[in-house]
């Protein structure tokens, strides 16, 4: 094979942090964007499991976002030097915070229907306590932890994104997190954003190929 195969879904906040991975790093992949509800037949031969992203390499497949972005970050560590070590491991447990405790709560709120007797109110306090502790973290600067963006601006930004949708003027009201909402603002706004925004053709068969960056 000539390049990656990456099976991606635009709005996927995996998918998001694993195509910014992929361009801020600089390698090239046939991307292949799908519909979650018509997986192709490809793409779960590949990963059973039928969740994007899925990178299929020559002689291995990756489908977890994270293992993306150190597989990408192991032939151009853009983020090298960026961060001392204190800072590495704060990056390490606030990702994984927002992997489970905050994606957990971020799901029952923006998708209640989805789960029975869900408390909405409950799990978006609980996702805005966590961005509460969040903001007394963060430096003053573009992003979270500096003038330069980091790993952790990658993985966690996807999703806080998606916890502002869920109900956009609540959020911009919300005057404890005024630095994660303007880092939030300078993401939207960015070149990085808007090319991984970009809108592919759904992916079929026989198609001629997509390609990212």
């Amino acid at each position: 094979m000539d390049y990656p195969i990456l099976y991606s879904f635009v709005r996927c906040p995996y998918a998001m942090r694993a195509r910014m991975a992929l361009k801020l790093t600089e390698i090239k992949c046939e991307i292949r964007e799908v519909r979650l509800n018509n997986k192709p037949k490809h793409m779960i031969d590949m990963s059973p499991k039928g969740t994007v992203p899925v990178l299929v390499l020559e002689n291995n497949i990756i489908d977890e976002s994270n293992e993306i972005i150190e597989w990408a970050l192991s032939f151009n560590n853009v983020f090298d030097g960026n961060l001392d070590e204190d800072q590495k491991e704060l990056t390490s447990r606030l990702i994984e915070l927002f992997d489970s405790k905050f994606k957990y709560n971020l799901d029952r709120y923006k998708y209640a229907t989805r789960y029975e007797n869900i408390d909405i109110n409950k799990h978006k306090m609980e996702c805005l306590k966590i961005l509460i502790n969040l903001e007394d973290l963060i430096s003053k600067d573009e992003w979270f932890l500096g003038k330069s963006i980091n790993k952790l601006d990658i993985s966690i930004l996807p999703f806080i994104r998606q916890f502002r949708i869920a109900d956009t003027d609540w959020f911009d009201k919300q005057n404890q997190i005024t630095g994660i909402q303007q880092i939030l603002d300078n993401f939207l706004n960015s070149k990085l954003f808007k090319d991984i925004m970009f809108k592919y053709d759904v992916w079929t068969e026989n198609d001629i190929p997509q390609f990212f960056p």
